[in-house]
C-alpha cells in the first residue's frame, strides 16, 4: 500500500444521540473498555466514557472512528492517561 493513499484523520468530534449511541472520530487507540467504561486516546487527548451496557458497535481503525451503544452517564477529557497517574501514585506511596 502506498503511503500517499493512507487517510489520516486529524479532526475530532463526539456525537451523542439520546444518551444511547455515541460516535467519536479522531480516535488513535482504545486503551481499555468494558460494559461500564471506555478509555480512548483521541487527537484531542484521552476520553473516559462511563455508562451502563456499553459495547462497540462499529470500529474503523483505518479512519479512527468508533461507535458505542449503551446508556451514557458521563464523558470527560483527561490531560494524561489514567494508567500513568495511577502508577505514579502507587510508586510515590511505596517509596515515601
Amino acid at each position: 500500500m502506498d503511503k500517499d493513499n493512507i487517510i489520516t484523520s486529524s479532526s475530532h468530534s463526539v456525537t451523542i444521540n439520546e444518551r444511547k449511541n455515541i460516535v467519536i472520530t479522531g480516535v488513535k487507540k482504545i486503551d481499555s473498555f468494558d460494559n461500564e467504561e471506555f478509555l480512548l486516546e483521541t487527537n484531542m487527548g484521552y476520553i473516559i466514557i462511563k455508562g451502563e451496557g456499553l459495547e462497540i458497535i462499529k470500529l474503523d481503525t483505518y479512519q479512527g472512528n468508533v461507535s458505542i451503544k449503551g446508556k451514557v452517564n458521563s464523558l470527560s477529557y483527561m490531560e494524561h492517561s489514567g494508567k500513568k497517574e495511577k502508577e505514579d501514585n502507587l510508586f510515590s506511596k511505596l517509596f515515601k
